[in-house]
């Protein structure tokens, strides 16, 4: 396999990983040192503390999806716009649009840069 082909397979293992929620399983993709880093507070998480947020988004919304809207190899990872899809516990359904960039270095991902608007993820601060 190539570079871009490399780099495809692990965002796809990638996003594999986040859709079943497992932390442990979604550390792995991380270097030691890797930081993510929110637009809507400015703020960069460490895997750590980023991880309490995927395994409370597990419990809330058991099934998620995300489909790819554009996914783009670079030449140090991969620029991704995508739809976090989900059904709410009332039913209903479920939409976040957002954009990443994620910077790997040696074959994990150092950095992940994510854009969002935070108004669109009202619906889950009362579940």
């Amino acid at each position: 396999m190539g570079h871009r082909e490399d780099i495809s397979a692990f965002s796809n293992r990638f996003l594999s990983a986040l859709e079943r929620g497992d932390p442990n399983e979604v550390r792995a993709f991380y270097t030691s040192d890797a930081l993510i880093w929110h637009n809507f507070d400015d703020v960069a998480q460490t895997v750590d503390e980023n991880l309490k947020l995927l395994g409370w988004m597990s419990r809330k919304l058991p099934q998620r999806h995300y489909r790819i809207v554009r996914r783009e190899i670079l030449p140090d990872g991969w620029f991704q716009q995508h739809v976090l899809e989900a059904t709410l516990p009332d039913g209903s359904p479920f939409r976040m649009l957002a954009c990443c960039v994620v910077t790997m270095r040696d074959g994990l991902i150092s950095r992940l840069d994510e854009y969002l608007d935070p108004a669109q993820a009202a619906p889950l601060k009362n579940l």
